[in-house]
């Protein structure tokens, strides 16, 4: 803005009127309440939106159990080929960890 048109603007504002103790804490409450009615839509909304998500979300579980379910088919594990190696030595034990970390420690 031109420093002229600054001039006219603040050459015809009327002088502020004295504000008392009382009106600021009146606007003092009246922004409590707006910052409080605020915050109460704000977390009823969220909190509707979760219920819904959560319900949407269970809603949709049950139907893919109900139609899309193995009914009651479960995988089983093939049967080992080999019956897993017994050591009975602890020195044997100690000697094959001793020969893997030196390999390890080899390549690196």
């Amino acid at each position: 803005m031109s420093k002229v048109l600054m001039d006219q603007v603040f050459a015809n504002q009327t002088p502020t009127k004295q504000i008392t103790p009382n009106e600021i804490s009146l606007n003092s409450v009246q922004l409590l309440e707006q910052g409080m009615d605020l915050m109460l839509y704000g977390l009823g909304t969220v909190f509707i939106f979760l219920a819904v998500l959560v319900t949407a979300i269970t809603l949709i579980s049950f139907i893919i159990h109900k139609f899309w379910s193995d009914n009651g088919a479960v995988e089983t594990l093939p049967e080992q080929s080999a019956p897993p190696l017994k050591i009975r030595s602890g020195d044997t034990l100690l000697k094959i960890l001793q020969n893997a970390i030196d390999q390890h420690r080899n390549r690196h």
